[in-house]
């Protein structure tokens, strides 16, 4: 706070008043405005948060579409007769064979 005792009357002492008056509040602006800025900034991270998860979402939909389709096929083959159970058999082999020697691959790799 100013020094009130040195000064040479009120007038004075109302003029000291008046400039720290000014200087806090030209420092409470410049604090509400850095506030302003921050919550602005906020907001449209915010924004551009919520633009990613709507796309995330419909990228997840449409899986969740094409995977319901794959089970359906899946199922009708298996359900179909014994040279479809047959051919999903070797599938099935292949698959956790093609699996088994990516697997070796990628560990080699890294090593």
């Amino acid at each position: 706070m100013a020094d009130w005792s040195r000064g040479h009357g009120p007038g004075a002492v109302d003029e000291m008043l008046d400039a720290e008056n000014k200087l806090l509040a030209d420092q409470l602006a410049t604090k509400v405005s850095r506030l302003k800025s921050l919550a602005l900034d906020i907001d449209k991270e915010t924004e551009e948060h919520n633009a990613y998860l709507d796309g995330m979402d419909s990228n997840f939909l449409s899986a969740t579409g094409l995977l319901t389709g794959s089970v359906k096929r899946f199922s009708n083959m298996v359900r179909s007769g014994r040279d479809n159970r047959r051919l999903l058999c070797y599938v099935s082999v292949g698959l956790i064979l093609l699996f088994f020697v990516l697997y070796f691959i990628v560990s080699r790799a890294q090593t």
